[in-house]
Protein backbone atom coordinates (compact mmCIF):
# COMPACT_ATOMS: atom_id res chain seq x y z
CA UNK A 1 0.00 0.00 0.00
CA UNK A 2 1.36 3.68 -0.55
CA UNK A 3 -0.01 5.05 2.76
CA UNK A 4 0.16 8.65 0.40
CA UNK A 5 -2.08 7.73 -2.22
CA UNK A 6 -4.49 6.25 0.34
CA UNK A 7 -4.63 9.15 2.64
CA UNK A 8 -5.22 11.41 -0.94
CA UNK A 9 -8.10 9.24 -1.68
CA UNK A 10 -10.65 10.14 1.48
CA UNK A 11 -10.84 11.31 4.74
CA UNK A 12 -12.82 8.74 6.58
CA UNK A 13 -13.27 6.38 9.63
CA UNK A 14 -12.83 3.35 7.08
CA UNK A 15 -9.77 4.80 5.28
CA UNK A 16 -8.05 5.17 8.87
CA UNK A 17 -8.80 1.83 9.41
CA UNK A 18 -7.17 0.58 6.29
CA UNK A 19 -4.02 1.93 7.17
CA UNK A 20 -4.01 1.00 10.48
CA UNK A 21 -4.18 -2.23 9.24
CA UNK A 22 -1.29 -1.77 6.72
CA UNK A 23 0.64 -0.21 9.19
CA UNK A 24 -0.12 -2.69 12.25
CA UNK A 25 2.96 -2.69 14.94
CA UNK A 26 5.69 -1.94 11.80
CA UNK A 27 8.15 0.43 13.09
CA UNK A 28 8.93 1.14 8.85
CA UNK A 29 5.12 1.34 7.68
CA UNK A 30 5.07 3.64 11.28
CA UNK A 31 7.52 5.88 10.76
CA UNK A 32 6.61 6.86 6.95
CA UNK A 33 2.85 7.68 8.14
CA UNK A 34 4.46 9.76 11.26
CA UNK A 35 6.40 11.64 8.60
CA UNK A 36 3.02 12.27 6.69
CA UNK A 37 1.87 13.23 9.72
CA UNK A 38 4.80 15.78 10.28
CA UNK A 39 4.60 17.22 6.89
CA UNK A 40 3.39 20.79 5.28
CA UNK A 41 0.18 19.85 3.07
CA UNK A 42 -2.27 20.38 4.85
CA UNK A 43 -4.55 18.28 4.25
CA UNK A 44 -2.19 15.02 4.39
CA UNK A 45 -1.42 15.80 7.89
CA UNK A 46 -4.65 16.32 8.75
CA UNK A 47 -5.54 12.95 7.52
CA UNK A 48 -2.69 11.02 8.78
CA UNK A 49 -3.11 12.12 12.00
CA UNK A 50 -5.85 10.10 12.78
CA UNK A 51 -4.84 7.14 11.98
CA UNK A 52 -1.73 7.77 14.01
CA UNK A 53 -3.65 8.27 17.19
CA UNK A 54 -5.41 4.90 16.40
CA UNK A 55 -1.94 3.12 15.36
CA UNK A 56 -0.53 4.19 19.22
CA UNK A 57 -3.45 3.30 20.81
CA UNK A 58 -3.10 -0.06 19.60
CA UNK A 59 0.69 -0.51 19.79
CA UNK A 60 2.14 1.97 22.53
CA UNK A 61 5.87 1.68 21.46
CA UNK A 62 5.67 2.68 18.07
CA UNK A 63 5.85 6.15 19.29
CA UNK A 64 8.51 5.64 21.54
CA UNK A 65 11.42 7.35 19.27
CA UNK A 66 8.88 10.46 18.27
CA UNK A 67 8.34 12.53 21.70
CA UNK A 68 10.54 15.11 20.82
CA UNK A 69 8.90 15.58 17.14
CA UNK A 70 5.22 15.44 18.55
CA UNK A 71 6.22 18.09 21.40
CA UNK A 72 7.47 20.23 18.54
CA UNK A 73 4.49 19.78 16.32
CA UNK A 74 2.49 20.91 19.88
CA UNK A 75 5.06 24.01 20.35
CA UNK A 76 4.00 25.10 16.62
CA UNK A 77 1.63 27.69 16.17
CA UNK A 78 0.68 26.71 12.62
CA UNK A 79 0.20 23.26 13.45
CA UNK A 80 -3.21 22.04 11.86
CA UNK A 81 -5.64 21.47 14.81
CA UNK A 82 -6.21 17.83 13.87
CA UNK A 83 -2.82 17.37 14.21
CA UNK A 84 -2.75 18.46 17.82
CA UNK A 85 -6.06 17.27 18.72
CA UNK A 86 -4.42 13.55 17.82
CA UNK A 87 -1.06 13.96 19.28
CA UNK A 88 -2.67 14.74 22.79
CA UNK A 89 -5.32 12.19 22.17
CA UNK A 90 -2.31 9.50 21.85
CA UNK A 91 -0.64 10.95 24.55
CA UNK A 92 -3.40 9.92 27.16
CA UNK A 93 -2.47 6.45 26.14
CA UNK A 94 0.86 5.95 26.58
CA UNK A 95 4.02 6.66 29.44
CA UNK A 96 5.19 9.44 28.81
CA UNK A 97 9.44 9.52 29.54
CA UNK A 98 10.22 11.23 32.23
CA UNK A 99 12.59 13.30 30.91
CA UNK A 100 9.53 15.40 28.19
CA UNK A 101 7.18 15.64 31.24
CA UNK A 102 8.51 19.32 31.63
CA UNK A 103 7.93 20.13 27.79
CA UNK A 104 4.84 18.36 27.38
CA UNK A 105 3.23 20.26 30.48
CA UNK A 106 3.69 23.55 29.47
CA UNK A 107 2.56 22.95 25.84
CA UNK A 108 -0.37 21.30 27.57
CA UNK A 109 -1.13 23.86 30.30
CA UNK A 110 -0.45 26.77 27.60
CA UNK A 111 -3.48 24.60 25.13
CA UNK A 112 -5.98 23.78 28.04
CA UNK A 113 -5.73 27.49 28.74
CA UNK A 114 -6.11 29.29 25.65
CA UNK A 115 -10.18 29.85 25.40
CA UNK A 116 -9.80 29.75 21.59
CA UNK A 117 -8.35 26.93 21.41
CA UNK A 118 -10.95 23.52 19.85
CA UNK A 119 -12.20 22.36 22.72
CA UNK A 120 -11.29 18.89 21.73
CA UNK A 121 -7.26 19.99 21.91
CA UNK A 122 -8.32 21.87 25.18
CA UNK A 123 -9.99 18.65 26.73
CA UNK A 124 -6.74 16.17 25.63
CA UNK A 125 -4.51 18.73 26.87
CA UNK A 126 -6.40 19.02 30.38
CA UNK A 127 -5.91 15.22 30.84
CA UNK A 128 -2.45 14.97 29.63
CA UNK A 129 -1.52 17.44 31.98
CA UNK A 130 -3.31 15.58 34.19
CA UNK A 131 -1.42 12.50 34.16
CA UNK A 132 2.10 14.47 34.16
CA UNK A 133 0.86 16.12 37.46
CA UNK A 134 -0.65 12.63 38.84
CA UNK A 135 -0.12 13.42 42.75
CA UNK A 136 1.82 16.58 42.55
CA UNK A 137 -0.88 18.79 44.35
CA UNK A 138 0.14 22.04 43.59
CA UNK A 139 -0.04 21.11 39.44
CA UNK A 140 -3.58 19.80 40.02
CA UNK A 141 -4.27 23.56 41.80
CA UNK A 142 -3.35 25.20 39.15
CA UNK A 143 -4.69 23.03 36.21
CA UNK A 144 -7.94 23.49 38.12
CA UNK A 145 -7.60 27.23 38.18
CA UNK A 146 -7.54 27.04 34.75
CA UNK A 147 -10.48 24.70 34.48
CA UNK A 148 -12.68 27.19 36.38
CA UNK A 149 -11.34 30.67 34.36
CA UNK A 150 -14.14 31.52 31.82
CA UNK A 151 -17.40 29.51 32.12
CA UNK A 152 -19.17 30.98 29.84
CA UNK A 153 -16.67 29.23 27.37
CA UNK A 154 -17.08 25.84 28.87
CA UNK A 155 -18.93 23.71 27.26
CA UNK A 156 -20.67 20.15 28.31
CA UNK A 157 -17.91 18.05 27.39
CA UNK A 158 -15.23 20.59 29.04
CA UNK A 159 -16.68 20.42 31.90
CA UNK A 160 -17.56 16.67 32.47
CA UNK A 161 -13.82 16.25 31.51
CA UNK A 162 -13.11 18.80 33.84
CA UNK A 163 -15.25 17.19 36.56
CA UNK A 164 -13.65 13.67 36.05
CA UNK A 165 -9.86 14.37 35.09
CA UNK A 166 -9.82 17.50 38.10
CA UNK A 167 -12.85 17.06 40.28
CA UNK A 168 -13.98 20.66 39.70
Amino acid sequence: MDILEELSRAHSKTQADRVVEYVGDDPDRFAELIALMMGRVYRITQRAAWPVSICVKLHPELIVPYFGKLIGQLERDDAHVAVRRNILRLLQFVEIPKRYHGRIFDVCYKLFADTNEAIAVRVFAMTVAANIANGDEDLISELRLVARQHPEKATSAFRSRSRRVLGV
